[in-house]
């Protein structure tokens, strides 16, 4: 198993690996401590919160003094093996969330975890730190040994109850007393109490069952010239932050690790964006995986049963609408960083980019599907939605992708977004035969268009700035190349990437811009950005350069190939909520671009020298 003993690597890099089971997901330490849990779903309560207050946080931890830990996934699967050995005795923590496709296609996931025990040699002795603290741990937790479970409750202000199973001695394990490991054994910690107690034999095929499920799922991906375990472990995270009740994806599966420590950009991230998600749903269908953009189209959908009600930019998995936002004042937060929120309150901003973001799935998807597409005509009925708010509303001020709570401005990507709704409308209605529409259409696209080239290009800085009238630089108009909006080898493109690199670049990484916001200029890179520039980079045609910074920012990830939102730029440490959805449909998109040439263009990009 790869990797250095964890002993030798300090706990500060949000080593972390996750496991799911697309209801909820639990986050593992790399010395096997469960640290982040909520059940039953991903924006529940917690019942381990021990990344966010170490003394009240509650956590799963199993101990095993003087011997050496390694970490890897199980490979093409979501089961994560913590792997322990001092020599005489070795043995291995192997975590999963059950989950498999039952004799009628619908998939079994249960709230629950389990962490299968297999000795590998002679007979480890293992304590247990079993230690739940329910409801974000605002109220005292009381745990009792039953004569078949575990069982901790809560009942203060709210009721609730964890079950905790196990083969292993009950008493002992409530007392954190020494366990002697001489067969293969189990935990299973449950939202419900179980009908049938389990076994060994049971969780053993739960086990075998969970890993072909994964394996099925991650051969569907395409193989690369290059980066394809990056590629599959990142498809694999996207899958694992995907909510199958309602199609959701989630932004990230934790709340509050903050942006920059000690400070106070700590967000709850257990939501569903509109521009992230349709983002990880166009980068997973075009490796493949088209279910899950059809499930995430249908959540659309549902949300907006009236023809003219507006998509806010985010919501709840369960497609809640208000999501308002509280401070845990008892909780420590992150390293002290402190506030711990749940609810996000920029459900209630404007952002005009949206509309583009999401047209550019439902076309990718009547590309694919044509008219035999799920749900044709609600989402042509949805096309014709956005066509109509997008004219009324593109020339006005809004947030911006970045969110900013106090300034509204006329943000240049938001305005590409636009004429990327207007533009994808129109190639939609070409397809299913609409030809008097596309062409309406399409007439407003070139106008949006022309606005754009006209008030966002800035001739003194040689750029599209990060507004109209701007002299300030953003690494969200890099992306007006991957919506087509502008060709990579265009004079402003690559006058634009050129900029870019010169003032937003620091060692390698990129600020998402420079000018001072709601709270000040940032200490760490937003991880997303470097890779836009990275594949722009190498689009513009410097190659070489592109591929040494891809290698080098791979290098940034954390021991299991994870990133997070935001990367320190003096200490390189992981920082922001994690996993990031964001960051690793980045990552996918920037591997296939750095590694899916066509023959003519790598004899072209041989020859060439760097722009």
């Amino acid at each position: 198993m790869g990797g250095r003993p964890a002993k030798d690597i300090p706990m500060n890099n949000l080593d972390y690996g996750m496991i799911g089971n697309c209801r909820s997901g639990a986050l593992v330490s790399r010395t096997g401590s469960i640290d982040w849990c909520c059940l039953p779903e991903f924006d529940s309560s917690s019942v381990f919160a021990n990344l966010l207050d170490k003394k009240i946080g509650g956590r799963f931890a199993i101990l095993a003094d003087g011997y050496s830990i390694a970490q890897e996934y199980l490979e093409d699967t979501s089961i994560l093996i913590t792997a322990f050995d001092d020599g005489a005795n070795a043995f291995e923590i192997r975590d999963f969330m059950p989950r498999y496709l039952r004799e009628d296609g619908t998939a079994h996931a249960p709230p629950e975890i389990v962490r299968y025990i297999k000795v590998l040699k002679g007979r480890p002795v293992i304590r247990v730190d079993y230690d739940p603290r329910l409801e974000y741990a605002l109220n005292p937790t009381a745990t009792h040994v039953k004569q078949d479970f575990i069982v901790s409750l809560t009942d203060t202000v709210k009721f609730d109850t964890l079950f905790l199973y196990s083969s292993f001695d009950l008493a002992d394990i409530a007392a954190g007393n020494p366990i002697t490991v001489s067969a293969d054994g189990f935990f299973l910690v449950g939202y419900n109490e179980k009908i049938f107690r389990p076994t060994t034999e049971r969780i053993r095929l739960e086990f075998e069952r969970t890993k072909v499920y994964w394996m099925n799922w991650s051969d569907m991906t395409p193989v690369y010239q290059k980066y394809n375990a990056q590629i599959r472990r990142s498809a694999i995270t996207l899958k694992l932050l995907s909510y199958e009740k309602t199609g959701a994806i989630l932004a990230a599966a934790t709340t509050s690790l903050p942006e920059t420590l000690g400070e106070v950009r700590n967000w709850d991230y257990r939501f569903c964006w509109v521009r992230d998600a349709s983002m990880v749903i166009k980068v997973l269908s075009t490796l493949g995986h088209k279910q899950m953009a059809q499930s995430y189209l249908q959540f659309i959908v549902d949300l907006i049963p009236d023809k003219d009600e507006k998509l806010q930019i985010m919501y709840g998995i369960n497609k809640e609408k208000i999501l308002t936002e509280e401070i845990l004042g008892h909780l420590s937060g992150y390293e002290g960083s402190a506030p711990v929120r749940i609810g996000n309150a920029a459900y209630t901003q404007k952002q005009n980019d949206i509309y583009g973001i999401l047209m550019d799935v439902i076309h990718q998807q009547f590309t694919y599907f044509n008219t035999a597409i799920v749900n044709g005509e609600d989402l042509w009925n949805i096309t014709k939605g956005i066509v109509w708010v997008v004219s009324q509303h593109w020339q006005e001020l809004d947030k911006g992708i970045w969110e900013l709570r106090t300034e509204s401005r006329h943000f240049t990507f938001s305005k590409v977004l636009c004429w990327t709704a207007i533009d994808r409308a129109a190639k939609v209605a070409i397809i299913l035969g609409k030809t008097a529409k596309a062409q309406k259409w399409q007439e407003l696209a070139d106008a949006i268009k022309v606005e754009i080239h006209d008030r966002a290009w800035n001739e003194q800085v040689g750029a599209f700035t990060q507004s109209y009238g701007s002299t300030d630089l953003d690494a969200s108009v890099l992306l007006m190349e991957t919506y087509g909006f502008i060709g990579a080898r265009e004079d402003r493109f690559v006058s634009t990437v050129r900029a870019i690199g010169r003032e937003l670049s620091n060692d390698g990484l990129l600020y998402r811009y420079k000018n001072r916001d709601d709270f000040g200029l940032p200490s760490s890179s937003f991880t997303i950005c470097t890779f836009w520039y990275i594949n722009s980079l190498y689009k513009i045609g410097n190659r070489k350069s592109a591929e040494s910074q891809f290698e080098k920012l791979l290098g940034y990830a954390n021991h299991l190939g994870l990133f997070s939102e935001d990367i320190d730029f003096s200490t390189k440490r992981l920082l922001g909520n994690f996993p990031q959805a964001y960051s690793h449909l980045a990552l996918v998109e920037t591997a296939i671009t750095l590694s899916s040439l066509a023959p003519e263009e790598e004899v072209l990009g041989a020859l060439e020298q760097d722009i």
